[in-house]
C-alpha cells in the first residue's frame, strides 16, 4: 500500500471520540511504580487511537514527558507550554496558563502527581461545581493510586461538604481504555443549590474577577 492510502486507512482505523483536546494533569516524577509510567504511555497511545490532541502544561521529565512523547511518537497533536515537542502556546502567568489549558480543552484526566496536579485537578473541579464549565474531569486511578482522595470525597458527601451532584464530576478508572471510555459517557450534572456562573475567558485577566454571574 502507497503512504498516502496507507495514511488514510490508518485514520480509518482511528476510534472516533466527542473529544478533540483532552487535557493531562501529571508529574514531573515518574512515580516508584513501573505502573505510573506504562499508564502515562498507554494514555498517550489511547489519545492517538482515538483521534484526541493532548493538551497539557509542558514539560520533557516524568509522566508530563511520558505521556507527551508517548502522543508525539504515535503522530498525535500536542498543544503545551514547554520545552517538548509540539505547538507551544505562552501564556504569561500560572492562572492565564491554566485557563488557556481549560479554554482550549474538551476534557481533563489527572494521572499520579504531586500537589501541583492535585492543585490543578481541583481547580477544574471547582469551575465544573460552579457551571463555569461542563466538561468532564477524570481521575486515572493507576494501581489504587487516587483511592484515599475518592475516599474524601465520599466522606465529604456524607458529612455534607460536598453535595451528591458535585460528588459525580469526579469519575475515576484505573485504565486509560476504561477511563476514556467512561468520559465519553459523561453527562454533566449541575447543583441547583449553587449559583451558574460563567468565565468569559479574557485571558488578560489573571483573578478570578473573569467570573460573572
Amino acid at each position: 500500500m502507497d503512504e498516502p492510502n496507507k495514511k488514510r486507512a490508518d485514520a480509518n482505523d482511528k476510534s472516533s471520540s466527542r473529544f478533540r483536546r483532552v487535557c493531562v494533569f501529571c508529574g514531573s516524577s515518574p512515580g516508584k511504580k513501573a505502573a505510573y509510567q506504562l499508564a502515562a504511555v498507554q494514555l498517550g497511545h489511547q489519545l492517538v487511537d482515538r483521534g484526541i490532541d493532548l493538551v497539557y502544561g509542558g514539560g520533557s521529565v516524568g509522566l508530563m514527558g511520558l505521556v507527551s512523547r508517548a502522543v508525539h511518537d504515535a503522530g498525535g497533536h500536542v498543544e503545551l507550554i514547554g520545552d517538548t515537542p509540539g505547538e507551544l502556546k505562552d501564556v504569561p502567568g500560572m492562572h492565564q496558563r491554566k485557563a488557556e489549558m481549560a479554554r482550549h480543552s474538551d476534557a481533563f484526566i489527572a494521572m499520579p502527581g504531586g500537589y501541583g496536579t492535585l492543585e490543578e485537578l481541583l481547580e477544574v473541579i471547582t469551575w465544573a461545581q460552579l457551571g463555569i464549565h461542563s466538561k468532564p474531569v477524570g481521575l486515572l486511578n493507576v494501581d489504587g493510586y487516587y483511592d484515599s482522595l475518592l475516599c474524601f470525597v465520599d466522606r465529604a458527601v456524607e458529612e455534607g461538604f460536598v453535595t451528591p451532584a458535585a460528588r459525580s464530576i469526579v469519575v475515576a478508572a484505573a485504565t486509560p481504555h476504561q477511563l476514556l471510555a467512561e468520559l465519553e459517557d459523561y453527562v454533566p450534572v449541575h447543583d441547583a443549590h449553587l449559583p451558574k456562573l460563567t468565565w468569559d475567558w479574557d485571558m488578560s485577566s489573571c483573578c478570578y474577577g473573569g467570573f460573572s454571574r
